[in-house]
């Protein structure tokens, strides 16, 4: 019995004589392209939906108050820069983030030491309840900052009221009980991503530095850290980001010290006076200045932290 044309039969391969090539199916790729395009719009309209806002809100500090509400959506009629000047001088605006500058800066440089430390200790030793001390920082990352404020808020008081050394610098109303606290939240996000990133370098390299002599801070300091420099500055970005715009951790530790407000207190108190004022153009000032220097961090550092995602992810 002949076969058919272009079907294969039992013992007939597709390269012989008469037999026709049967093309692979594109059902699967097919769909990857379908899904890959469905992402993509998603992801576009996630980024219409960040930036526009911000084009607006940059825009509104260039206005009047008259502008804004009759025409929102237009170019103002030219760059009115004093509204940027009136928010800095008039509105605290420069005192607020001068201190915030100072708080974040201290509170991420802590945060990104301890974490070091902490990560690399429990990604390259074995020791009992390694792995506890590492879900119970796992835990951290679970548990919403809003439901510790109470407790939270009369920890600080007593440390202020009964410790008499560091009361004062640690209390309610100071920087360093604000620092402290803000080390304290970010200390379970940086452990959970560095302790996998330790893990992911080479034994190799420790082992020749130890054999050589070097201690284990030395080895630490000298050979395992700047391995994990990518990783670092990554976190760090996400670090300086979170801590610039908290805002309800500061709203609980220095409400009573004005002269200490960080900078989204200061933004939330010319906000509530906007409303009496009608200073809305310095209000969108005040919101330009707060979100420039995170955008322009951002641009600046923006090939180191996907080099360091990407080196996390790989290794």
């Amino acid at each position: 019995m002949t076969a058919i044309i272009g079907h294969d039969t039992p013992g007939q391969r597709s390269d012989q004589p008469g037999a026709r090539a049967v093309p692979p199916s594109p059902g699967p790729r097919r769909k990857l392209n379908i899904a890959g395009g469905v992402g993509h719009i998603f992801l576009a309209i996630w980024a219409l939906m960040i930036i526009v806002p911000l084009v607006w809100v940059f825009l509104a500090s260039f206005k009047n108050t008259t502008e804004i509400f009759s025409s929102p959506w237009t170019m103002p009629d030219h760059l009115r820069w004093g509204n940027w000047g009136r928010a800095w001088n008039k509105a605290n605006v420069g005192r607020y983030v001068l201190n915030s500058a100072f708080v974040v800066a201290v509170a991420t440089a802590g945060t990104m030491l301890l974490s070091s430390m902490a990560a690399y200790v429990l990604a390259r030793y074995k020791f009992v309840g390694n792995r506890i001390i590492y879900f119970l920082f796992v835990a951290g990352i679970a548990f919403p900052p809003f439901l510790a404020v109470v407790p939270l808020f009369f920890q600080v008081k007593q440390i202020g009221d009964h410790v008499p050394v560091i009361g004062p610098y640690f209390g309610l109303n100071s920087y360093g009980g604000l620092i402290v606290v803000y080390i304290a939240y970010s200390l379970p996000f940086t452990i959970f991503f560095l302790t996998a990133f330790f893990r992911s370098l080479p034994n190799s390299v420790a082992e020749a530095a130890t054999i050589d002599g070097a201690s284990h801070t030395r080895l630490f300091f000298s050979v395992m850290l700047p391995m994990a420099k990518p990783g670092l500055i990554s976190l760090t970005i996400f670090n300086l980001i979170g801590q610039w715009g908290q805002y309800l951790l500061p709203l609980l530790l220095m409400a009573g010290a004005k002269d200490k407000w960080v900078l989204t207190q200061g933004i939330a108190d010319i906000s509530t006076a906007a409303g009496y004022e009608a200073d809305w153009s310095g209000l969108f000032a005040a919101l330009s200045i707060s979100i420039l220097p995170m955008i322009v961090m951002y641009v600046i550092f923006q090939r180191q932290i996907q080099a360091g995602l990407t080196a996390g992810a790989l290794k």
